[in-house]
């Protein structure tokens, strides 16, 4: 989300089941936004809805911790896996850390701003995502899509991918004790674009 102020959000939890899982040379892409839809800035203000088997919540420090088919919603934002560690700053911004079970990804997918059809969605061993900075990191067998009208816009595959929505930054990196001999590519498919740059 942006950096406007975002009041604390009250946090349910029910119990649900839901559940929701490619390795690479470091690239950055960098993606002009003409063309581009940003993440859906009504999320921000939208309350976050968790479901899991198990919920701990320690109320006076804003720290939520979930366990078994965790899901989370927040507007068009939608998180699932199987451990979750939710924390809310003092101005009420959300640091989101999902994991999968050994036989499941975690997953993230949300709507991007301006379009009804237009989504963001990955998935990996372990999402994180960042809402004051608006930084988006999949770890382990990462994938990340852009899709629009169920039409794949942009897909990339990676070790280790990030994805920061206010620059517009695509980041896909390897294990820091990756051999070079054992590393495939990145991939990455993307859509045309007035301005792309790549950097190694």
């Amino acid at each position: 989300m942006n950096a406007d102020h975002v009041a604390p959000n009250k946090m349910n939890a029910k119990h649900k089941s839901l559940r929701r899982l490619g390795p690479v040379y470091f690239f950055a892409l960098t993606l002009g936004a003409t063309n581009l839809a940003y993440a859906e800035k009504a999320d921000q203000n939208k309350p976050i809805i968790l479901e899991a088997e198990k919920v701990s919540v320690k109320d006076v420090q804003q720290i939520y911790d979930l366990n078994g088919h965790v899901l989370l919603i927040k507007g068009s934002i939608v998180v699932t896996g199987e451990d979750g560690h939710i924390q809310v700053d003092p101005e009420g911004y959300e640091y989101v850390e999902v994991k999968g079970a050994p036989n499941s990804t975690a997953s993230f997918r949300q709507r991007r701003e301006g379009s009804a059809e237009e989504f963001t969605q990955g998935r990996g061993v372990q999402v994180t995502y960042n809402a004051k900075t608006e930084l988006l990191t999949i770890t382990g067998d990462a994938s990340l899509k852009r899709l629009l009208n169920m039409q794949l816009l942009d897909q990339l595959n990676g070790w280790k991918i990030e994805y920061d929505d206010i620059k517009q930054y695509y980041r896909v990196t390897p294990p820091s004790d990756a051999k070079a001999e054992d590393l495939p590519l990145a991939r990455a498919i993307l859509s045309p674009r007035q301005k792309a740059t790549l950097e190694k």
